[in-house]
């Protein structure tokens, strides 16, 4: 399998005039860092208005300055909203990455999960996996060499040329979020990579590896003239260190992370609190110290741990045949010191045995996608939850109006 690293740009109260400086500048020199050790992807997301949760609204610029810094690892969109861009916009930006990157560009898009980003830019809940439906069928023309134009539902486009164009033919490699896990049979379907969130289990792993490929080999029924790009990647909350004890102890920001992820789930639309009334770093202190055991147990799942127990973990996995393992490692109050630690050991103990294997692999999904080996159907309803009983269960937090 292959590895990636992923970036929301975490950054909890209380937050100091240089606070956001650092935030950048240290994902920076980690993207840079994992570019040396080997690592195959960094993954960066587009949010808007999501204080303290990601501050990540334009990952075009991050990623491009990453790209100056780097050499080989591919830079990935992981996700630019189509829902608050228009077309023309986002092809003209995945293009220029692809230049500035000399084709290391992936077109990972997707909807936007919550109301308190799509209302400013005058979009609804109701419709938006309809609204980037349309934007993906008006942006793959755009790449093509010569003018093109659209008229869809929800955008149109008049006849222009569309500069520039990717180095990438016909286009950077195309993905799709996945933030509930039956839009990963979806992703199968439209023949786009599936960006997912970790499984709870090998069994279901195994599961949706089955339904995804079945999808995009017997049930193919892509959303324009595209090259598929037959991946799925699990996101998993991650950090390496010695012992076991001691990963724990560092890894506090991926609970953060968790905390944050299943208050905005709860509530109606995903509807984030009125900005500057929560301060979300203090509630979560609030629910660790009410919920010792439960803040344990949540420490023991993902891939915390010494790269022994991380390792095991992976092999256990190995056998779905997953294409790639994202390791959220920027969360929270997580240290840059700590981060750059941990993607090191797990670099140099832990990620070289599954290098090794991956041709491996991509031979089984040759086979696969050539109909040459047969995957069972597999029932995907006794694999529906998302978070499973480690996850951080939560109150909903009041809201005040807090300093930054």
């Amino acid at each position: 399998m292959e590895f990636g690293i992923f970036y929301e740009l975490q950054l909890p109260r209380p937050w100091e005039p240089d606070s956001e400086h650092k935030l950048y500048q240290n994902a920076l020199s980690q993207i840079e860092l994992a570019d040396r050790l080997g690592y195959d992807y960094a993954w960066q997301v587009e949010h808007h208005f999501l204080e303290e949760y990601s501050h990540s609204p334009t990952p075009e610029m991050f990623l491009a300055a990453a790209s100056q810094r780097t050499s080989r690892i591919r830079l990935a969109h992981g996700i630019m909203q189509l829902t608050t861009s228009h077309p023309a916009r986002v092809a003209e930006r995945i293009a220029t990455l692809d230049l500035l990157s000399n084709g290391r560009a992936v077109f990972g898009s997707g909807e936007s999960a919550s109301i308190t980003e799509l209302e400013p830019f005058g979009r609804v809940m109701e419709d938006k996996r309809q609204v980037w439906e349309d934007g993906l069928r008006a942006v793959i023309p755009m790449f093509k060499d010569g003018p093109c134009e659209y008229d869809g539902p929800y955008f149109k486009m008049p006849l222009r040329n569309v500069l520039p164009k990717p180095i990438q033919r016909p286009h950077p490699p195309l993905w799709v979020a996945c933030s509930q896990l039956d839009t990963i049979e979806m992703a199968g379907r439209r023949g786009l990579g599936a960006l997912a969130f970790q499984f709870l289990s090998a069994d279901a792993a195994h599961a949706w590896v089955h339904a995804y490929y079945n999808a995009i080999t017997k049930r193919l029924d892509r959303l324009a003239d595209y090259q598929i790009n037959p991946n799925i990647a699990l996101v998993s909350y991650f950090m390496c260190a010695e012992t076991d004890e001691e990963a724990q102890r560092r890894a506090d920001g991926a609970m953060f992370f968790q905390f944050a992820l299943r208050f905005y789930g709860a509530q109606p639309g995903r509807k984030r609190p009125p900005a500057g009334t929560v301060n979300m770093w203090e509630e979560f202190e609030k629910w660790k110290a009410a919920n010792p055991e439960g803040h344990a147990r949540a420490l023991r799942g993902g891939l915390i741990g010494s790269p022994e127990t991380i390792r095991r973990k992976l092999r256990r996995f190995e056998t779905s045949n997953i294409d790639q393992i994202i390791l959220l490692n920027q969360a929270g109050k997580n240290t840059h010191e700590h981060i750059c630690e941990s993607l090191e050991l797990f670099g140099r103990e832990v990620m070289p045995e599954f290098h090794d294997k991956h041709a491996g692999h991509l031979e089984w999904k040759r086979k696969v996608m050539a109909r040459e080996i047969a995957l069972d159907e597999i029932d995907t309803t006794a694999f529906t939850d998302r978070y499973g009983p480690n996850s951080v269960q939560i109150a909903t937090p009041k809201t005040t109006e807090v300093a930054a």
